[in-house]
């Protein structure tokens, strides 16, 4: 069987901006894909990231270097695992190609996994960093929603962080440093993040320069994101952290998160299913995962002035499983 191949580099404004430690922007640049074997068709979409070297041009050619695969008898994702490394390349190809699968044989991934749920998950909904007082406003704004992700920044943090609170006293509270921190401030942060009864930290410390958090006693969850990318990853961050960050685009596609998340649930991590912001193509193949997580932190869509249409079903925070329309 042969397969077309089909690529868009696709423009989605981000309802204001949305701002991290490493900057700030005001548009998802998403590359999509569609592979079709004459009778149907899967979609996928990815994000490329410069924190781990990819552009979109980069990504796109990626992409491209798999056509003359797709005329192979026997491709499929195993094969393509084979010809494309861990990425955002390979996670939208993964992902078209589950979809494909799923529409040629009538049966949707979710029942083919095992996990269909027709109940809604909620989604962390993300604060993008900014001055204590800024992040107040905003936290007051969103106080109604159950579960806020704060992005933070290294010095200043614990102002930021107790002003967030203040802001949002009833809502659960996840942060995500983006690598932004360093040893020498490490332990003031956790301590003003333990006062604000934060759940979850997201990498701390940069990839690579962690050592501080070895052997580390906290009640928060610290969480591998930068650092991790693929299964065999995991065995050696245990000693740093407690819990891990699952993003389709690191992985390289659903197939290896899947595999991830197996092997996490093993060693005794908790899992957390996050998102680059992409639309709700690139989150429909998450909510998968999300059903085998602690925390979800799918808000994508919720961050952009306009989604793909038809999209995600999100009411508040709630999000609901993706219907046929957009998913397999």
């Amino acid at each position: 069987m042969s397969l077309s191949l089909a690529v868009a580099v696709e423009s989605f404004p981000i309802a204001g901006s949305f701002t991290i430690s490493r900057g700030s922007r005001t548009e998802a640049i998403v590359v999509a894909v569609t592979l079709s074997d004459g009778r149907v068709a899967g979609r996928g979409e990815c994000v490329p990231y410069a924190r781990y070297g990819e552009t979109v041009d980069g990504v796109v050619e990626a992409i491209r270097s798999v056509e003359p695969h797709l005329a192979e008898p026997d491709f499929d994702r195993a094969r393509l695992a084979e010809v494309l490394p861990a990425g955002a390349a390979r996670n939208a190809l993964d992902c078209a190609l589950w979809d494909l699968e799923a529409k040629a044989s009538g049966t949707s991934v979710a029942e083919r996994l095992g996990l269909v749920g027709s109940t809604p998950l909620v989604t962390a909904y993300t604060l993008s960093l900014g001055s204590p007082e800024s992040m107040a406003d905003k936290a007051k704004e969103v106080a109604h929603r159950p579960l806020l992700k704060v992005k933070l920044g290294g010095d200043g943090d614990g102002a930021r962080i107790a002003a967030v609170r203040a802001g949002a006293p009833k809502s659960r509270l996840i942060v995500d440093a983006n690598e932004a921190w360093r040893e020498a401030n490490l332990a003031a942060n956790l301590a003003a993040c333990e006062a604000a009864a934060v759940e979850l930290i997201e990498q701390p410390l940069p990839a690579g320069d962690d050592a501080a958090l070895r052997g580390l006693a906290s009640p928060i969850a610290i969480c591998a994101d930068e650092s991790l990318h693929t299964v065999a990853d995991l065995a050696g961050l245990r000693d740093r952290y407690s819990a891990i960050n699952i993003k389709l685009d690191k992985a390289g596609g659903l197939t290896e998160a899947l595999a991830m998340a197996a092997e996490a649930r093993r060693l005794g991590y908790r899992i957390m299913i996050g998102c680059m912001v992409g639309t709700s193509l690139a989150m429909a193949p998450a909510t998968l995962l999300a059903r085998l997580a602690d925390f979800v932190d799918l808000d994508g869509p919720l961050l952009l002035a306009r989604d793909r249409i038809p999209g995600l079903r999100y009411e508040g925070s709630a999000m609901w499983p993706p219907e046929a329309a957009l998913r397999g």
